[in-house]
């Protein structure tokens, strides 16, 4: 008996400390598999939501028509576009949580950071140089920027006088949020609601990225968040500074006394993960409105990315896949909605999906206790 219960937490341990990757794809199909199950209890066909995913990341519409006996389809690649466009600042902000976690920070400030870099950006859509491509470049360095300053300022509090970045990127998203509104009514012609439209060499509309998408809202936010995603994974995964970061991340007091400046790697590890949140507010903003906005209420794309970058094990590659899984699941919303499917199962799949990421989490936690209980208890009797 005491061998089986050994080998059958032997298995449970290999089972939640094996491939990041395979447990990611384990809870997103358990979170498919409970969203099934609720649309069953509501007596709707769980296959209409399959069908709405389906339309949302290849274009086709399908469905079956009982009175002629046949499969109606038809082809659509704005839905395609559409759903790229929901995923890019889901990826970008998952990226501002993910950047700061493998050097040991929680930032929770990415929404005041994106709220921060959607400002600037609007502000140098109006005053920045009206000079096609260079219009826009300027406006989005500057969104860059602003995010970048917002953040590092909570890693050097953090750094210099030990501030938790939780409570204060907390603090920081409210002063953000009302700084925003209040410097953009201050834009002349502005209600309140809406600034006046935004300078055509301003936006980052692609005719190319519309045309190959049937009309969609797919823009050039599309090339710089696939820039974003290179520079994540060579930046921490092949340089002297990513090394920084992540030995930071795995020890502190080790990083110290192998020569490595932890204050700095705090606040630039900060800094970046503001940049990328800047960044993902500029897309945003002159991405996909023709008009800057008064915020009446927070986005919300930094607190999803802190969901994205958790699936996705706070990595390049796995963030970006699952801010494509997250824009995948808000897209095909109005789709369900068509279907007679509610439209609140894809906010459940995504919350149960973190959810049981969150559990695999705990149960590492209580292993580790309980093999060092054991190890204890093992070092007593002898």
């Amino acid at each position: 008996m005491a061998e089986n219960n050994r080998s059958l937490k032997e298995r449970i341990l290999e089972i939640f400390t094996g491939s990041d990757g395979l447990v990611s794809v384990a809870v997103v199909l358990l979170g498919f598999l409970a969203g099934t199950i609720l649309i069953l209890a509501v007596g709707r066909n769980p296959m209409d939501m399959y069908f709405s995913l389906i339309q949302v990341v290849s274009g086709w519409y399908i469905r079956w028509d009982p009175a002629q006996e046949v499969w109606i389809t038809r082809f659509n690649g704005r839905y395609i576009g559409e759903w790229i466009v929901m995923s890019l600042p889901l990826i970008l902000c998952g990226f501002s949580i993910a950047f700061a976690a493998r050097t040991g920070l929680f930032n929770i400030g990415a929404e005041g950071q994106y709220v921060v870099g959607l400002t600037a950006a609007q502000f140098f859509a109006f005053y920045g140089p009206p000079v096609p491509v260079l219009h826009w470049v300027v406006a989005i360095l500057a969104a860059v920027a602003a995010g970048a300053i917002w953040g590092g300022l909570v890693g050097f509090l953090k750094a210099r006088f030990s501030v938790s970045e939780v409570v204060a990127t907390i603090m920081m998203n409210y002063i953000a949020y009302y700084g925003s509104r209040y410097c953009t009514m201050r834009i002349p012609g502005t209600n309140t609601y809406q600034t006046p439209p935004f300078p055509l060499t301003s936006r980052l509309s692609s005719p190319l990225l519309e045309s190959l998408t049937n009309g969609s809202r797919l823009n050039y936010g599309f090339y710089l968040t696939i820039g974003a995603i290179f520079f994540f994974w060579i930046v921490m995964g092949k340089t002297g500074l990513g090394y920084s970061l992540r030995a930071t991340g795995f020890n502190k007091e080790a990083a110290r006394y192998g020569g490595i400046s932890v204050n700095a790697s705090i606040t630039t590890a900060m800094a970046i993960s503001g940049a990328f949140a800047g960044l993902a507010g500029a897309v945003v903003s002159l991405g996909l409105f023709p008009a800057g906005r008064v915020l009446a209420v927070q986005d919300g794309y930094g607190f999803d990315g802190i969901a994205v970058a958790l699936v996705g094990n706070s990595t390049a590659w796995g963030t970006a896949l699952a801010g494509l899984l997250f824009g995948m699941l808000k897209s095909a919303q109005p789709l369900m909605q068509s279907r007679q499917i509610p439209k609140e199962i894809t906010s459940i799949i995504m919350g149960l999906v973190v959810v049981f990421i969150s559990l695999r989490a705990g149960v590492r936690i209580i292993i580790d206790w309980q093999m060092k209980e054991k190890a204890r208890k093992g070092k007593v009797a002898e």
